[in-house]
């Protein structure tokens, strides 16, 4: 019997490097994503989120959303003041009455299996994907959002 939970403990000691390493987090895998795919119309020359706000209409014209250019900033799109402002906008349709995609997905990557996986890559990162907005999520759905920084 101790043999056994020697055994079973040395096991999950040494798995778990290997789960760690499949965790996404936003410094490993979602930061490049971004970089790559988001700063031409949300990055450092954007408005933060509150400026946006401000003037919808007018950024818009200009080709420029909210910034998404650090962890802090995306967050409010995450689980933030705007929570699921990011995953309604993403979403490839599969989970709209519609079937329509979020206007940002076409961005996600220059082919479908680009922007598939980048989704999925986004996907696994928050955790809990909602499409719905801050005022509709509970307490405990909120909580199921974990976007895990590092």
């Amino acid at each position: 019997m101790i043999i056994t939970i020697v055994s079973t403990l040395l096991a999950l000691l040494v798995a778990a490097p290997s789960f760690a390493a499949q965790a996404v987090t936003y410094e490993k895998d979602i930061k490049g994503i971004i970089e790559a795919r988001c700063l031409l119309c949300h990055g450092q020359r954007s408005p933060t989120m509150e400026e946006f706000d401000k003037d919808k209409e007018g950024y818009k014209k200009k080709m420029k959303g909210p910034r998404y250019d650090s962890y802090a900033n995306l967050m409010v799109v995450v689980k933030g003041s705007d929570a699921g402002a990011l995953m309604r906008r993403l979403d490839d349709g599969t989970n709209t009455k519609d079937g329509k995609p979020g206007n940002m997905y076409q961005y996600l990557g220059k082919t479908d299996a680009e922007r598939k996986a980048n989704l999925e890559t986004f996907k696994k990162w928050v955790g809990n994907w909602t499409l719905k907005r801050k005022k509709e999520l509970s307490e405990k759905e909120l909580e199921a959002i974990k976007a895990p920084e590092k």
